[in-house]
């Protein structure tokens, strides 16, 4: 058994002069698969590209609550023709952003809600952005996403809230997206919250190449440092590292159905 990063951005900037290098890192640091995920259009098709590259890499579109304003019924029929590929294994990453407002909120949630009912006519789960919106996220999910018996849930990414939004989420069967910031100093609710998660809705992720983990802080994040994620929940949860592996990856595919 090995890793699944389920959450990178490959194919940005940083990597363009060494992108075959950090992913051949990637996989002889026993990181079997990857979750390249789009932020818009034109990363979803990049990402798209990259899983038709390489077998065990596999994609997410949609589009970013940072990029909202672009949102329109011709830019969601061109996701749509994208997520019909069987590489795209979820829609995101979509969600809402309150703490740079780069779109308007109003914005941000038309793109939030017609982005949940294209994965419910497609049948694939969500990757969901949260930062301080917690509260709308939920309520969304409540009306638009949840009332549908059909959908396939998802995973909150990049969690950093406490016990209280940890419980809601999990309630309506939510996954649980863990990555490099449960290695730094003073995330005490952070770790507060891994603990008290169920191993059977964690995800481990590394969104390379933000959030570099605390070992490697001021270098370029990349899917080989997931094992500092990994090691982190171990110490947090009380679990061999193997433990840790077999029950993220299990997960992982138990939500993205990979093969």
């Amino acid at each position: 058994m090995s890793y699944i990063d389920t959450h990178c951005h490959l194919n940005f900037s940083p990597y363009h002069g060494d992108l075959e290098v950090v992913i051949a890192h990637a996989f002889e640091a026993n990181v079997g698969k990857l979750i390249n995920i789009g932020t818009d259009l034109a990363s979803s098709k990049e990402s798209l590209n990259l899983a038709h590259r390489y077998g065990d890499i596999f994609a997410a579109v949609g589009l970013h609550p940072h990029e909202a304003r672009l949102f329109n019924d011709k830019l969601q029929l061109e996701l749509e023709n994208l997520a019909r590929d069987p590489k795209v294994v979820a829609i995101g990453e979509i969600g809402l952003d309150y703490f740079r407002n780069l779109s308007t909120k109003d914005a941000q949630r038309v793109a939030f809600i017609g982005q949940l009912k294209l994965a419910l006519k497609l049948k694939k789960p969500v990757i969901i952005h949260c930062r301080d919106a917690y509260s709308d996220i939920l309520e969304i999910l409540d009306e638009v996403y949840l009332s549908n018996k059909s959908h396939s849930l998802g995973v909150i990414h990049s969690f950093s809230s406490g016990t209280n939004y940890l419980q809601e989420f999990l309630k309506r069967g939510f996954y649980i997206g863990i990555n490099g910031m449960i290695t730094y100093p003073g995330n005490q609710h952070l770790v507060t919250a891994v603990r008290l998660c169920p191993e059977d809705r964690l995800l481990i992720e590394t969104d390379a190449p933000y959030l570099t983990p605390q070992v490697y802080r001021g270098k370029r994040n990349e899917p080989m440092y997931i094992i500092e994620v990994a090691k982190a929940i171990a110490a947090i949860k009380h679990r061999s590292l193997s433990e840790v592996m077999h029950f993220t990856t299990n997960n992982a595919i138990a939500l993205f159905g990979l093969k």
